[in-house]
Parts: structure tokens; C-alpha cells; sequence
């Protein structure tokens, strides 16, 4: 049946079964570390002691504080054998429904080969679980020596950064033969470019030639693609198109002669 929960009802009846619920309702059926205090940082102590800092996390809904640095003992391992422990943070419905979160490092078995990562528990409270474990940290151990903790979190960032990443930002490039500019918009790493302009002086046929005008920072593509502007006119005549590097330099291909309109578009992702 249908029940109130954000509701003066005359007695207790909210649960955390319910806030839980409405946790990954909105946040997601995943488990993130959010972005405040020290998101659960790891330092390496010794060669068997690492310590967690303080954080705020959510598990399959459940919130769970870390208020105060907390250390942790890593079993050290074998000469000659390697091994991968896993720091998880553990949720627990014991007897009388009471529920608990705790850091546990769960232990790896040695191997001469390549080592992999321990079993957890992955049943989601949400479905009815009594035990779940959140990865936060893979320790990888050769031999006795600890190696570099492994993040095996994502960290969840605030909806003020949702905003701004859907906010426009506007700029400009010059273009090349030209006294006019290309209107660049940003939306999160989506850019996009356009104009309708005037050329001032004539290009033709112009093949892989390098420009003075640079995309200015922030609109730059990222290393794995290229800014690409492509130019036409109404008549056929003019063909050309420009590509950015991440670096923000701009190479022309193509013809152009001086007082034709061209229309200008592109669109590429930024770093």
C-alpha cells in the first residue's frame, strides 16, 4: 500500500530501507565516493599498514561517514609470491535487521604467476542482500613489498558541476583570409563553431597549409580528434576546410577568393 514518508504520520514510520531507496533513486544502482573531505584517501604506512581518510560515501544507496582517518593492517606477504588484497567497505544486516558498514581488507591468495583480485560479496542489499562490498582500493603485494593502491571508485561530482558542464561558454577564432571571426560554443567537452563571412584575400587550392590564427584554450580538441571547419559557399566555388590540433594551431585546405560569403560549421569534442 501507498505510504507518506516525508509526512508527520504520529509515529515513527520512516526506515532506511526507504532512504536508502530514494538515495539510489536518485543517485544510481551504483557505488560512488563523494566529492568532499578527503574522498577516502589512501596512504601507505609501512609494509603492512595503510590508512584511510576521511569521506562520505554511498553504497547501493546507503550513506555511509568515514569521520576520522581509520588504519588498516595488510598481511604481508611471501618471498616470491605475489598477491592482490582488496579494501572494500562492507555493508552487514545482522540479526534483528540491525544493519553496519565497516573497512575490511580482504585477503588475496599468493601466486607465483599473475595474481587477481579476491572474491567479494556483490548480492545488493536493494535485492535483498545481508552482506555487500564496496571496492575502494586493489593493494597489490610482491613479495613482502606493498606496491601503489589501485582506485576502484568513481567519485560522484555535484549537480553545481552538472550545471556548469550544461552551461554555453562562448569564444571566438579569427578567420584565416579573412578580418571576420568563427563563433565558437561550448557545452560540456561539445563544441561547436559557425559564421557567415566575408573572405579578404584569395587561397586556392591551398593543400595542408599552415595559419597564423590559433583556437583559443578551452575550445581546443582533445588528443584524440581533430577540430575540423568546413567552408562553402552558395555557389560551389569555394570549398575549404580548416583542422585544429590540440595545441590549437590550424591548418587550410582548399580555395577562396576575396568578397565571396561563405557559411562556416564544425563541431568536436574538447579535452
Amino acid at each position: 500500500m501507498v505510504e507518506l514518508v516525508t509526512g508527520h504520520a504520529n509515529k515513527a514510520h520512516a526506515t532506511a530501507e526507504q532512504a536508502a531507496g530514494l538515495n539510489a533513486g536518485i543517485l544510481g544502482l551504483d557505488d560512488y565516493v563523494l566529492n568532499v573531505h578527503d574522498k577516502l584517501k589512501i596512504t601507505v604506512v609501512s609494509a603492512n599498514k595503510v590508512t584511510i581518510g576521511t569521506g562520505e560515501l554511498v553504497m547501493q544507496g546507503r550513506h555511509v561517514s568515514q569521520g576520522t582517518p581509520e588504519d588498516l593492517i595488510v598481511t604481508n606477504g611471501s618471498q616470491g609470491q605475489k598477491h592482490n588484497d582488496l579494501i572494500v567497505c562492507r555493508y552487514a544486516k545482522g540479526s534483528q535487521n540491525i544493519e553496519s558498514a565497516k573497512l575490511v581488507v580482504v585477503r588475496g591468495t599468493p601466486t607465483t604467476g599473475t595474481p587477481t583480485d579476491p572474491a567479494v560479496n556483490t548480492t545488493s542489499p536493494l535485492d535483498g542482500g545481508t552482506t555487500y562490498d564496496m571496492p575502494l582500493y586493489r593493494i597489490p603485494l610482491d613479495g613482502i613489498t606493498i606496491g601503489t593502491p589501485v582506485p576502484l571508485f568513481n567519485v560522484l561530482k555535484p549537480m553545481s558541476d552538472v550545471w556548469d558542464s550544461l552551461t554555453p561558454v562562448t569564444g571566438q577564432v579569427r578567420m584565416p583570409y579573412s578580418d571576420r571571426y568563427i563563433t565558437l560554443v561550448r557545452v560540456g567537452r561539445i563544441v561547436t563553431a559557425c559564421a557567415y563571412i566575408t573572405l579578404t584575400s584569395n587561397f586556392t587550392q591551398v593543400s595542408n597549409t599552415s595559419v597564423n590564427e590559433t583556437i583559443p584554450k578551452g575550445f581546443r580538441p582533445s588528443g584524440d580528434s581533430r577540430a575540423v571547419m568546413r567552408g562553402t559557399d552558395n555557389g560551389g566555388a569555394i570549398s575549404f576546410y580548416l583542422y585544429g590540433t590540440p595545441e590549437g594551431k590550424m591548418v587550410l585546405n582548399g580555395t577562396g577568393y576575396t568578397g565571396r560569403f561563405v557559411g562556416i560549421s564544425g563541431c568536436w569534442i574538447t579535452a
